[in-house]
């Protein structure tokens, strides 16, 4: 199926960044989000509580937005916008369905999310970034200081957890929890939006 006018419409004003297009692509692929999630799991013989499938919607969301929409601009529209998303989110949700059998499998305790992050941080090729000024100062939004430093190290100036631990006197395992809560919060807002 190819791109449709309503899609390339709505891509359009989400790489120019118009006013409520990121809202409107939520509403329209939240849905299929969520198809995705809910059948790679289960075709997997995986059980997601309601918590995990909220994190793997959020990732899949985050994905999206990294690199200021580079999972966007490197559409072709040689199929649907939502063929090509499904394969995008697909991808997520089968890459963290082996991360936590992998951790399940070496006799850990199953995974929190955070954790896999913290020990995976540079996968995805940095997509778990965000650079988007914009997206990171709503993540900032309320943050104490310290929180807020390490979401702009990691996020806007691309450093490591060690050199964020480094640099602010923290502690390295502490963190990818403070981004994961950063992430939640955006994802949250995100969330909000969508229903307004």
């Amino acid at each position: 199926m190819a791109l449709t006018e309503t899609d390339r419409v709505l891509l359009k004003n989400c790489l120019n960044r118009e006013p409520g297009a990121w809202k409107e692509f939520v509403d329209r692929f939240a849905g299929v989000f969520m198809h995705v999630i809910h059948h790679t799991a289960q075709s997997r013989s995986v059980q997601l509580s309601a918590h995990d499938t909220d994190d793997l919607a959020a990732d899949i969301f985050l994905a999206v937005v990294a690199n200021d929409f580079d999972v966007l601009r490197r559409f072709r529209g040689q199929s649907s916008l939502a063929t090509y998303l499904s394969v995008i989110a697909r991808r997520i949700v089968v890459h963290e369905i082996t991360r936590q059998r992998m951790s399940e499998a070496m006799g850990h305790v199953k995974a929190h999310g955070a954790a896999l992050e913290q020990a995976n941080a540079s996968e995805f090729d940095g997509s778990l970034r965000i650079e988007n000024r914009e997206l990171v100062d709503r993540m900032l939004d309320g943050l104490v200081e310290t929180d807020a430093a390490i979401v702009r190290l990691f996020h806007l100036e691309g450093r490591s957890y060690r050199e964020i631990s480094a640099g602010l006197g923290v502690p390295e395992n502490s963190i990818g929890p403070t981004l994961s809560r950063a992430r939640e919060k955006l994802r949250q807002n995100s969330l909000a939006a969508a229903t307004e």
